[in-house]
């Protein structure tokens, strides 16, 4: 019953994170909440008659039933508030979720964590960036979180599964599905080196509100936050944001003016929401970081897993060194058409980035 009691409080209408944990407060379990009376409910200072009703009138613990055979159908655990191994850091802040959907096998409360976030749109510019910042933390013992989005999010759980650095995935939406679909296959590494996190329940539906949401977990899980590429307005600008508003440092690499991808960073090193990094090693130097004893050898299987034979041809030859597109296409003898759908599929696996002027290296 305390699992559905659990479950239930984070389904009830009306009733937020914050709300819950004054009710846990006051009665000091779930299962006590929920067998309060009206009389008793009332003597809950500040709870509105609105709150009231959504627990006394409620299907919650019914619902609540039934996330608990989803959860064992795909697996996932329950991290809830009073529980040792919720993630400390979050509890930190006001507005932590009372409970977390979990799949995976990564420490929540890893000594140094990174949050890592930027645009969905990600150039080849902050590919690189992100590249490079990864490989330098693959020295320093850290947990690498991000949102599983496009651009430089997945680029950042990439380059962690290639450098054998935990990294974690927050989602918007539910453990039993992942969006976008094309990253299925990264998600399912993941759970090898790290894990998945969400608050919302199995069979949820995507809302575009669940991202500020999800961006605050980002926040909140981490010791440091850093922005690699960003618009003026974004997700990356909200989760810089709300980092501020929990204390937590927050840098950002610059770009040039001209660049919209570069604006929100310029703008939040401007406004001193976030510290000027201009190479990786500039942040574990402001972190005050030590580098680790032992450091996890780059994963060179993660790179080339599941490729083609033209895709192998091509990785040989920018073992070699980089390429233009030009070159690519006369040693390897494939039409550009077919050559720039294979750069485009490794490009998206992780595997290489394209530099100015149409040139391909190997990440």
């Amino acid at each position: 019953m305390s699992l559905i009691c659990q479950i239930a409080l984070t389904l009830l209408k009306n009733v937020g994170p914050v709300t819950a944990k004054h009710l846990l407060s006051h009665f000091g379990t779930p299962e006590a909440i929920f067998a309060a009376t009206k009389a008793q409910l009332a003597e809950v200072e500040g709870l509105s008659i609105s709150k009231i009703t959504a627990i006394l009138q409620t299907n919650a613990l019914q619902l609540a039933a039934e996330q608990v055979k989803l959860l064992q159908q795909h697996q996932v655990k329950v991290l809830f508030y009073t529980d040792e191994n919720y993630p400390q850091r979050l509890k930190e802040c006001a507005d932590a979720p009372v409970l977390l959907y979990y799949k995976g096998m990564a420490d929540l409360n890893h000594p140094r964590i990174v949050s890592i976030v930027g645009s969905r749109r990600a150039t080849s510019y902050g590919k690189m960036l992100c590249q490079q910042l990864v490989a330098l933390l693959q020295h320093y013992d850290v947990l690498v979180v991000s949102g599983l989005a496009y651009g430089i999010d997945v680029a950042a759980h990439q380059q962690s599964l290639a450098y054998g650095i935990p990294t974690v995935g927050v989602l918007g939406h539910g453990l039993d599905r992942i969006y976008p679909a094309a990253h299925h296959q990264i998600a399912k590494d993941m759970l090898e080196q790290g894990g998945l996190l969400s608050e919302f329940p199995l069979n949820s539906t995507f809302e575009k509100g669940n991202f500020p949401k999800r961006n605050r977990l980002i926040a909140g899980l981490a010791d440091v936050v850093v922005v690699i590429e960003a618009a003026i307005k974004g997700g990356a600008l909200i989760t810089a944001g709300i980092a501020n508003s929990y204390n937590r440092e927050v840098y950002a690499f610059p770009g040039r003016t001209t660049d919209e991808y570069s604006q929100g960073c310029n703008f939040l090193i401007k406004t001193n929401r976030a510290g000027m990094i201009n190479e990786a090693k500039d942040l574990v130097y402001y972190m005050g970081w030590e580098a680790a004893e032992t450091v996890n050898p780059v994963k060179q299987g993660t790179l080339s897993s599941g490729l083609s034979g033209i895709e192998q041809v091509l990785i040989n030859l920018l073992k070699l060194a980089p390429h233009s597109i030009d070159e690519l296409g006369l040693k390897a003898d494939i039409q550009q058409d077919k050559l720039a759908l294979h750069l485009l599929n490794l490009e998206m696996k992780g595997v290489l980035i394209s530099l100015p002027g149409k040139i391909y290296q190997l990440i």
